[in-house]
């Protein structure tokens, strides 16, 4: 049970070092770009959040403010 069980875990190490040998790691080049897109995205997407959340914000408070 316990040599099988140590089998199991050997093999599965064999797998992650030959799978690790296939990672195909970016350049600086290419890092530098794609982080640069993440980053320009979020701040987009950060600001198109933030003004939708000022008008709604807005809106409501022009709604509740409102005298029937």
């Amino acid at each position: 049970m316990a040599e099988d069980k140590e089998s199991r875990l050997r093999s599965f190490f064999r797998g992650v070092k030959v799978e690790w040998g296939k990672i195909i790691w970016p350049s600086k080049n290419t890092l530098a770009k794609q982080t640069g897109a993440v980053v320009v995205v979020s701040v987009i997407l950060s600001a198109i959040i933030a003004i939708l959340d000022y008008l709604m914000k807005s809106g409501l408070d022009k709604l509740l403010t409102i005298s029937l």
